[in-house]
């Protein structure tokens, strides 16, 4: 977990419009980008577990589908309860047959002690993807958005997320869709705070 404060965000936000000034805008209206300063409020199994949950879904019935499920494991999303699950519980709470084997494969490696999940912070980011990425139902993005959101890591770029590109393209006014290994290019320099004009791309769709 990175431990920013409000000032050294502000900073990171005047080195990324002096990169790039045509940040300016998306910066000004949205203040300091949270990530790195805000500790996160869910554990690391309940950020990974609620990610799997989520895929593919609107919020709306993501939500509901992880109340169900956490009403099954005893109020919260807990791996020793979601091991114990039969897959017909699981699939009865909304989960599909990709999910159950997912969730509960990321609960086995968890309670198994497979993936050292309460000291992941503790690890590189290229430690984590090396950890995570064989986990069914684990891709790309869902790693980057644990070490962004779960993790506070600040130089990650997931170049593979539609609102990334979309926002990109938006604040450049470009008239064609970017791709992503170009936009990872384009990327390389802003790092080490990649997270942040991340955020800020995602924070131009809402402009």
């Amino acid at each position: 977990m990175s431990n920013l404060t409000q000032a050294e965000s502000k900073k990171i936000a005047a080195r990324i419009r002096n990169i790039e000034p045509k940040f300016g805008e998306v910066i000004k209206v949205s203040g300091p980008c949270p990530i790195g300063i805000k500790k996160p409020k869910r554990s690391n199994f309940e950020s990974l577990a609620g990610s799997i949950l989520s895929q593919q879904l609107s919020t709306k019935a993501a939500a509901t589908i992880i109340g169900r499920v956490s009403e099954l494991s005893g109020g919260k999303l807990n791996p020793t309860a979601i091991s114990r699950l039969s897959e017909s519980k699981l699939r009865s709470a909304g989960c599909s047959g990709a999910k159950t084997r997912a969730i509960r494969e990321l609960a086995i490696a968890t309670e198994s002690k497979a993936i050292p999940i309460n000291s992941l912070h503790h690890k590189s980011d290229e430690e984590i993807f090396k950890l995570l990425l064989p986990l069914f139902g684990v891709g790309q993005w869902t790693v980057e958005m644990f070490l962004i959101f779960q993790l506070g890591r600040i130089d990650i770029w997931p170049v593979g997320d539609l609102g990334v590109r979309r926002g990109w393209e938006k604040i450049h006014r470009l008239r064609v869709e970017i791709e992503p290994n170009r936009l990872k290019a384009l990327g390389e320099k802003f790092s080490p705070y990649r997270s942040h004009l991340a955020w800020y791309c995602w924070r131009a769709l809402d402009l």
